[in-house]
């Protein structure tokens, strides 16, 4: 795979997480669907622990937390994740020791499965994700912020 691919893809998973977080209501962020279901901001802070571990890889030296924060600072972590992982991967660093394809069908992977629950979350809150050809959406390699 490489760099520009994947760097899209990345950027692909920053604005499909985007799309959840825009204009979720107050409420949402700590909706309850059900016993042992996250809350969306638990799910947002693993997220970020998630792309951590792909951002590890890269060598850089960025520690996992536990602690969770409120809603906006959780967007926060997560976009600054995100711009890190795409900055390494333009400079053309080698994963090490997962491979490029191992950080796609693990890391990756799961954080665009745990956006897709944002999505269901959305819903079952009473706001669903606004509808739109994501083959139309204008996302671009090195944009990670979609606010």
């Amino acid at each position: 795979m490489n760099n520009d691919l994947l760097r899209h893809y990345v950027a692909t998973l920053s604005y499909r997480a985007s799309k959840a977080f825009k204009d979720a209501p107050k409420q949402y962020p700590d909706f309850e669907a059900g016993k042992d279901v996250r809350q969306p901001v638990e799910i947002l802070n693993h997220m970020s622990n998630v792309l951590t571990y792909a951002l590890n890889s890269y060598g850089e030296e960025e520690e996992s937390f536990s602690e969770l924060k409120n809603w906006e600072e959780e967007i926060e972590r997560f976009y600054r994740i995100v711009e890190k992982l795409d900055q390494v991967i333009a400079k053309g660093t080698e994963p090490h020791p997962l491979t490029i394809e191992q950080i796609v069908q693990g890391p990756l992977s799961d954080v665009m499965t745990h956006i897709g629950q944002l999505y269901t979350l959305r819903r079952l809150a009473g706001s669903p994700v606004t509808k739109e050809s994501f083959i139309k959406a204008d996302i671009r390699i090195g944009k990670v912020r979609y606010e």
